[in-house]
């Protein structure tokens, strides 16, 4: 191949990038036009053997593009992939972040942190439109989430700093990917490993709004001949956020142990624990907005419902794991056991930047009197446990390799919320003076559920030649949910119900290397999503279910990937079509539930970046995607028509700077039944820059400073809805963080 090939091919993907990103009319932005901007990421995508999916990472220490690449694609996928190495997530990422900070630089992927980076969790976190709780998102290859609805808590479990990379697979998968949301793709995020050499690395950072984090990881090194080797984070974060009064308190820790049990066999024990306090707003209205400010949220009025005092969180979680890896005889074992927990206390006022006015129903030693001017309240909880396994084996059998496996994950969750007054720190009726939910007592829901998956696959991948292979499989899904209530959500009554549905998930994909740069793939597959346990806030859930299917999504994906040290570069287009959708509606006073219409998607999407020559690289990916509700003919809610990046990375030496910029096409938001309210397109530039001193110690490595800039041209137009106020359903909104920084201080030690 002639040496100008790869520099077509660069020209030719920033170019196409570059056209996404441009046509930003004056009805579809309300920005400025994008700047040239950058990110880093380290992880590349080769492997040993171009026959299996796993992925190898890159010394982050050299400088090429596949080490610099803020996202590329991987030369062993079967589905557009898009990997955020530890470069990235070090040099980009606010010390504050989390995954969801990571994401929002790849394609077709649009999610902005209401409260700055990791203050808060996100609003929106949307890739190709799939929302979260349509996708799964695992940690070091656990699904976890809430099982009511299959979202995430992104704040609550791991940091950055426990982070070694993010992937962003859009797609279901084959066979073998496991979850609950295969439905919309899968973000992996895997965490820090321990190094060979013992270190002590403490950080440092300040920023805007008053934000500090300090920590330190330390190595072990190597303990003994047999290998053992361990690493642990410990880590404190305070901020008083962006929006007003909207501070938040965070620690974290995370070991892990790495044993190697002879030459073929690795334990692996890993942990996390976090706690987060929190004031956290429910948005403001578009007056609220105007008159107070694009941060305004809440208040220090003791009499008002949106006093901070009265909308707190206060959670902590954990998660653990065993994993045993064993390879012999061309058998591959790979096992991993793991329990997590997510303890809850929520605390809200009734009705936050609403118009209900004052006034509750308390009991004052058993004395029902009105208190007109007294704040009305919501206290709550939220509590899950999972415990569970994954299997899998592998076989070298004729021309490819089988693999088999399981997993197996059961989830106990209580919830509890009931009417409180604020002002007199009691428990209240509510504020009309009417039975709550039927009861004469304060309670809104008493109520425990579990999810309870079983999820065996089977999958062979056939070698057809050296460069060619095509894997094809079958997942079956079980799930039974079983919901035992004193007052049941949205009804206030007693239910205990059991409900049970499958779905079986066939897959195939192909895969061809042209050379050991460039790779093509083409994918068919089935994904799904458990139903939702809001199928059971009903009076009498078995009129609906019986007949109700899980939602499944049908895709077909082709793409190609080119990795080499002056060019990464990968795009796709995709097809899929999404049916099953579950709808309600209400006849004669009962609700029921019915499968109905569904959503097309189909779209375009590319990322690339190219070595300019002296230190300098440039990075663009762009998307252009669609997706319309069936029944409607309407445009998906939260899905941008476009996305685009662009940006400058300069890494020589100890030097490291970037300029990025990502652009957000508009967006609808269906804010209540008749109002569809379009969010206009926007663009957000982050700078980074971080400079490595050698002191040229034995007992001091080096010391790194590094320097962000968030929001560069400071954008604070709204860019998401928050919800609706419960009186009159007036939309409340978020809007963009303002210009905001941070620097960190750390060292490598010893």
């Amino acid at each position: 191949m002639t040496q100008s090939m790869p520099v077509l091919r660069a020209v030719l993907a920033l170019a196409i990038a570059a056209a996404i990103a441009s046509p930003a009319r004056a009805d579809d932005t309300n920005t400025t036009p994008i700047a040239p901007t950058a990110d880093a990421s380290a992880i590349g995508a080769t492997a040993n053997n171009p026959k299996t999916l796993a992925k190898v990472q890159v010394n982050a220490s050299t400088v090429n593009a596949t080490s610099t690449a803020p996202t590329q694609g991987s030369l062993v996928a079967v589905e557009p992939q898009s990997i955020i190495g530890s470069l990235f997530l070090q040099e980009n990422i606010a010390p504050t972040g989390d995954y969801t900070d990571a994401i929002a630089i790849s394609p077709s992927t649009y999610t902005i942190a209401p409260n700055g980076s990791g203050l808060m969790e996100t609003a929106v976190a949307s890739i190709r439109g799939f929302q979260d709780g349509q996708y799964n998102v695992t940690f070091d290859g656990i699904p976890w989430g809430d099982s009511n609805d299959f979202t995430h808590h992104s704040t609550s479990y791991f940091t950055n700093q426990d982070t070694s990379s993010v992937t962003v697979d859009r797609g279901p998968g084959t066979a073998s990917t496991l979850g609950d949301a295969t439905f919309g793709g899968t973000v992996s995020v895997e965490s820090i490993d321990p190094s060979a050499d013992f270190n002590l690395h403490p950080y440092l950072s300040y920023g805007s709004w008053a934000t500090a984090v300090e920590g330190a990881r330390i190595d072990t090194g190597k303990l003994n001949d047999s290998g053992t080797a361990a690493v642990i984070n410990v880590q404190n974060g305070s901020s008083d956020g962006y929006l007003t009064y909207a501070g938040q308190r965070r620690q974290n820790i995370f070991a892990k142990i790495v044993q190697p049990l002879g030459d073929n066999t690795t334990l692996t024990f890993g942990g996390m624990w976090n706690k987060i306090n929190q004031y956290v707003p429910f948005g403001a209205s578009k007056a609220q907005i105007a008159e107070y400010g694009p941060n305004y949220a809440l208040n220090n009025d003791p009499t008002s419902q949106s006093y901070y005092r009265y909308n707190n969180d206060q959670i902590t979680t954990y998660m653990a794991y065993i994993g045993l890896h064993s390879e012999f005889d061309g058998w591959t074992v790979d096992n991993k056991a793991y329990t997590y927990a997510y303890n809850h206390f929520g605390f809200n006022g009734l009705d936050p930047n609403g118009e209900t006015p004052n006034g509750t129903f308390c009991d004052k030693k058993g004395n029902n009197c009105l208190d007109p001017d007294d704040v009305p309240g919501q206290h709550m909880r939220n509590w899950y446990r999972s415990f569970g396994d994954i299997l899998r084996v592998s076989k070298e059998l004729g021309p490819g390799e089988i693999r088999t496996g399981a997993w197996f994950d059961h989830q106990d969750n209580l919830r509890w919320e009931y009417e409180f007054d604020d002002t007199l720190d009691v428990p209240a009726i509510n504020t009309t003076g009417a039975p709550t939910k039927g009861s004469d007592s304060p309670v809104d829901r008493v109520m425990t559920d579990s999810l309870t998956t079983f999820q065996p696959f089977l999958e062979y991948q056939w070698n057809i030649t050296d460069n060619a292979w095509l894997v094809g499989g079958l997942k079956y899904d079980d799930f039974k949910r079983n919901l035992d209530a004193e007052y049941n959500q949205k009804t206030g009554t007693p239910l205990d119900y059991s409900a049970k549905w499958n779905a079986t998930l066939p897959s195939a994909a192909f895969h061809y290397s042209f050379t050991s740069d460039w790779t093509a793939y083409a994918q068919w597959a089935k994904g799904f999503l458990a139903p939702n346990l809001n199928l059971l806030y009903v009076a009498d859930p078995a009129i609906s279910d019986g007949s109700l299917q899980p939602e499944k999504t049908t895709n077909w994906q082709v793409g190609t990937t080119w990795n080499s040290d002056d060019l990464t570069l990968s795009g796709d287009v995709y097809k899929i079509n999404f049916n099953n959708f579950i709808q309600s509606q209400k006849i004669g006073g009962v609700t029921y539930f019915y499968n109905g219409g569904g959503v097309h998607y189909t779209g375009l999407e590319l990322e690339g970046t190219y070595m300019i020559g002296g230190g300098f690289s440039i990075y663009a990916n762009g998307s252009l995607n669609r997706a319309i509700q069936t029944e409607s003919n309407t445009w998906n809610p939260n899905t941008p028509h476009k996305t685009a990046a662009l940006g400058l990375i300069y890494r020589n030496g100890p030097v490291y700077a970037s300029l990025m910029d990502k652009f957000v096409g508009k967006t609808y938001y269906t804010a209540n039944a008749n109002d569809d309210t379009p969010i206009g397109g926007y663009a957000v530039t982050n700078f980074a820059a971080s400079y490595r001193f050698d002191l040229h110690r034995t007992d001091v490595k080096d010391i790194k400073i590094g320097f962000q800039i968030n929001n560069l041209f400071n954008n604070t137009n709204i860019n998401a809805l928050a919800g609706t106020t419960v009186a009159d359903g007036t939309p409340l909104y978020f809007t963009i963080p303002s210009r905001n920084y941070n620097v960190t201080f750390s060292a490598d030690l010893f």
